[in-house]
């Protein structure tokens, strides 16, 4: 082979070897069941919720007796193992033995919530033996709304698998992606209240600083619309006047003055026989 193309195997080698990393690194998400124009925008909404918890691992230790000795390793809507490329979400390892059997696949998922509680389910786990007349197994996990809390608390409940059908491991946890959004406790007045004095607090500290540093003001001065604020008692005045009088300011008084016009005719009769003789 010429050197010119061995040098261009070897890159195409390269190259296919970085797309094959790439690939592998790229960890696999939940695929709710069904096609994916099926799924709703619930489903999908909460999937964007569960995206937090995705990086973190959970582990849960079951000792029953000599018979059952178990560690569960769990992650939302990942691979708890990525290099296996078995969709495994919730495995189950036995301590005595090492064998591994997945419980549920992120491939098989089923999500819905309540008003304070996610579930998440993984079907599609590996095939019961002698129980549940073989079916696949199945995880149901109940993250419940704690908040101040990003993940805790992972147990296992129970496993139900004495019956027929619909088998199942019951998983909980504490997460406050489960809750719902807070409501602001500021009524609107609280609002307007809070926006009004912000901008008397911007229109105070923008105006003074204008003033001293642009205009050069001292003193008092340095108060933006000085001379307005000095009139605004006169303006008031004006105003209540103005609003307040209930007749025109021309209309004559309601009352006259006393005048001479008014004085009778000075009586005839004197009192001269009140002089004494």
């Amino acid at each position: 082979m010429s050197p010119p193309c061995h040098t261009s195997a070897l890159l195409l080698v390269f190259m296919a070897l970085a797309v094959s990393g790439a690939e592998q690194s790229e960890e696999r998400s939940c695929d709710v069941i069904g096609d994916e124009s099926s799924e709703s925008q619930m489903e999908r909404a909460l999937l964007k919720k569960l995206e937090p918890l995705s990086p973190m691992r959970f582990n849960v230790t079951v000792e029953k007796g000599k018979t059952e000795n178990y560690i569960y390793h769990f992650r939302v809507c990942r691979e708890v193992n990525s290099t296996l490329h078995d969709f495994g979400g919730l495995v189950q390892t036995d301590r005595r033995t090492g064998k591994t059997t997945v419980i549920g696949r992120i491939n098989e998922t089923q999500v819905f919530n309540g008003s304070d509680w996610i579930m998440l389910i993984y079907k599609g786990g590996d095939s019961y033996g002698r129980h549940c007349s073989g079916e696949k197994r199945r995880a149901v996990i109940m993250i419940s709304c704690k908040r101040g809390v990003t993940a805790s608390s992972f147990s296992i409940i129970s496993e139900e698998r004495e019956k027929e059908q619909e088998c199942f491991y019951l998983f909980e946890m504490d997460s406050s992606v489960a809750c719902p959004a807070e409501n602001s406790h500021l009524s609107a007045g609280s609002i307007l209240l809070i926006t009004f004095v912000s901008l008397i607090a911007v229109y105070i500290i923008g105006g003074f600083l204008y003033q001293r540093l642009v205009v050069g003001a001292k003193g008092m001065e340095q108060i933006p619309h000085f001379a307005f604020w000095q009139d605004l008692g006169n303006l008031v005045a004006d105003g209540c006047d103005f609003v307040c009088r209930s007749k025109p300011r021309n209309a004559p008084a309601a009352y006259r003055g006393v005048g001479d016009d008014q004085l009778g005719e000075e009586s005839e009769e004197r009192d001269d026989h009140l002089l004494p003789m």
